[in-house]
C-alpha cells in the first residue's frame, strides 16, 4: 500500500513499479529514530521520524527557537536519496548548530503533501516554523551554500 505519491510517480514511470513491502524486521515506532550511514562511525545527528504525531511534536518544539532545520524528504526508492544520505550525514556532522530530520514520503506522506513535496530529493529549510528555502534534487554543493546562508541568518518576526 503506497502513498499518493508514490503511486503518481509509479504512474508516470518515475518510481519503483511495485510498492515494496516493508523489510519484515522493520518495528514502527513513535520516537524518532537516529539514521546513519556506511561511511560514519558512531551515530548520525540526521533524525529520522516515522509518525506524524512524534514529528508534529518535534516539529512545534523546534519552531520555538530560531535554529535552522534542514528537512530531508527521501524515498527507499529513490537513487540520488540514497547517494546523498552520507552527504547529509557528513554536514549534520559539521553543522552542530543546524537541526537534520529525515522524512519518508511513503511513511509521512501527510507531511510530504503538507510541505508540498513532489520531488525526490527534497530539502526544505525551516526557522521558526517557516520555509526560508528549498532545494530539489541531489546538489551537494548548492546545499551546503542554502544551509550556509541561512544558518547565518537571524530569522525576523
Amino acid at each position: 500500500m503506497g502513498s499518493f505519491l508514490s503511486r503518481l510517480l509509479r504512474a508516470l514511470g518515475l518510481g519503483p513499479r511495485a510498492p515494496a513491502a516493508a523489510p519484515a524486521t522493520t518495528v514502527s515506532t513513535d520516537s524518532p529514530s537516529q539514521s546513519s550511514s556506511d561511511s560514519s562511525p558512531g551515530h548520525s545527528r540526521v533524525q529520522a521520524f516515522h509518525s506524524t504525531p512524534t514529528w508534529q511534536l518535534h516539529f512545534n518544539t523546534v519552531k520555538q527557537t530560531s535554529k535552522l532545520m534542514l528537512i530531508d524528504f527521501t524515498a527507499s526508492w529513490c537513487g540520488p536519496c540514497k547517494r546523498m544520505q552520507p552527504v547529509v550525514d557528513a554536514m549534520a556532522s559539521k553543522f552542530t548548530d543546524v537541526e537534520f530530520v529525515k522524512i519518508d514520503v511513503d511513511e509521512l506522506s501527510d507531511v510530504a503533501q503538507e510541505f508540498g513535496v513532489q520531488a525526490m530529493p527534497t530539502f526544505v529549510l525551516v526557522k521558526k516554523g517557516k520555509e526560508v528555502d528549498r532545494l530539489l534534487g541531489a546538489s551537494k554543493d548548492e546545499l551546503e551554500r542554502k544551509i550556509q546562508k541561512h544558518r547565518a541568518l537571524v530569522p525576523t518576526s
